[in-house]
């Protein structure tokens, strides 16, 4: 026998009893994003290395140790999509759709990153982004913001989960804290674990995003970047926490929110959670004002956000929040005897042509009556109709309800879409 051959480890398939949690899940979130008037874009998932090298920044986890890059035929060197926004900018960029003009669009798709797979945290994973273009008031991350709120509130998470933002206030403004920071940490370089070492000249503020509890004590005596804002960053620091409080989002301030890519500046956001262990981030986004410009286009700006949908199935899963999923098939067609087959399959046409929204299954690959009603009862239909030969004599069909206690009746096959559309309307 053939050596069996396996998915790729942090592969995984979506096999079709997880299926339905996803596809609810899909379909809550096109339609909150359809409700703010955001536009669908759609990006190859194989891009040049240079949009990633340039955007998320070459000293990065995600550059240097994640990315799945390799050579083409022409010696081109791909990648593999890590993240969502890079690419988003490049086909907006290269598109037309950004210059002296507004943009609100969404996606959603797989990513890839070659890390250690985990619960939640895989090598191919799905997000679901948005990114807005051309607006650089603080009205439109606020609205970005509220989005994210609305879509936990529609999905029944919105007492799980909590919101934290920061400011890093202006490029210039970062420069100077980046100095003042890097002068506290090389007098602390004694406390620094390695990999705070090798970051504090590279991409200093992501020490201050530390899992080491020890260090952290250390850098509750850092300068804070709050003191070093730009008057323009902390009016529209201000603005967002004021937009936020009139629409009753609840939020925490946290100046060690700095986000993992080189690419941000002024507002950034996370939605956490303490329900999915250490990895408890669930969103994050914030503002990139100079990312367009940084990957060729003029100088446009931007926000938005990326969640990790894997994560959120988990999420639902633990708060028993997916146990009333709408079963694959609603009506099963059951039929024995001669010309039995041929008026069941027309049967079932004729419904789906007038209830479009019902899903029937005819049963296929004969057997006895015990057998096909076996097969109707798991495949979770709420009714079966039978077709047998004393039935398409009389041009009748037997209703048998599958999951109630209620009598079977016969009724006209010429009733038979009538007679489901009340039932299901219900």
């Amino acid at each position: 026998m053939a050596k069996q051959i396996q998915a790729i480890r942090g592969m995984n398939d979506c096999l079709p009893d997880q299926t339905p949690a996803w596809q609810m899940l899909e379909s809550v979130i096109r339609n909150t994003v359809a409700s703010y008037g955001y536009s669908e874009i759609r990006m190859p998932v194989v891009e040049s290395t240079d949009l990633f090298k340039r955007s998320i920044g070459e000293v990065t986890d995600i550059v240097e140790k994640e990315m799945y890059t390799f050579d083409d035929r022409n010696g081109d060197s791909l990648t593999l999509r890590p993240e969502g926004t890079a690419s988003c900018v490049r086909a907006a960029n290269q598109n037309g759709l950004l210059y002296n003009q507004e943009q609100r669009l969404w996606y959603m798709g797989p990513m890839f990153r070659h890390e250690r797979p985990q619960k939640g945290r895989y090598r191919q994973f799905h997000q679901f982004g948005v990114e807005a273009f051309g607006l650089a008031t603080a009205d439109i991350d606020a609205e970005i913001i509220q989005l994210s709120a609305r879509l936990w509130k529609q999905l029944g998470l919105a007492e799980h989960v909590r919101l934290e933002i920061n400011s890093l206030g202006s490029n210039q403004a970062r420069a100077v804290y980046r100095d003042a920071l890097v002068a506290f940490l090389e007098a602390n370089i004694e406390h620094l674990d390695e990999d705070s070492k090798r970051r504090m000249h590279t991409n200093p503020l992501r020490v201050l995003d530390t899992k080491n509890e020890s260090l952290k004590v250390i850098l509750q005596d850092a300068p804070r970047l709050s003191e070093y804002l730009d008057q323009e960053s902390q009016e529209q620091f201000k603005l967002l926490c004021q937009l936020l409080d009139s629409a009753g989002i609840a939020y925490q301030i946290n100046e060690s929110l700095v986000r993992g890519l080189d690419y941000y500046n002024r507002t950034v956001f996370e939605w956490v959670t303490d329900s999915l262990g250490a990895q408890g981030t669930v969103c994050a986004g914030g503002r990139y004002d100079g990312l367009v410009e940084q990957l060729g286009g003029k100088a446009t700006p931007g926000v938005g956000f990326a969640l990790g949908m894997e994560r959120l199935v988990l999420l639902l899963e633990h708060f028993e929040l997916l146990e009333n999923l709408p079963k694959p098939v609603d009506v099963y067609v059951i039929y024995s005897g001669e010309g039995t087959q041929t008026a069941a399959f027309a049967l079932a046409e004729q419904i789906r042509d007038n209830l479009l929204s019902l899903r029937v299954m005819v049963h296929c690959g004969g057997g006895n009556f015990k057998k096909l009603f076996k097969k109707a009862d798991r495949s979770g239909a709420k009714v079966a109709l039978v077709i047998a030969e004393d039935e398409l004599s009389k041009q009748q069909v037997t209703i048998k309800y599958l999951r109630e206690e209620q009598a079977q009746q016969s009724i006209e096959m010429s009733s038979v879409s009538e007679y489901l559309e009340t039932l299901f309307s219900k």
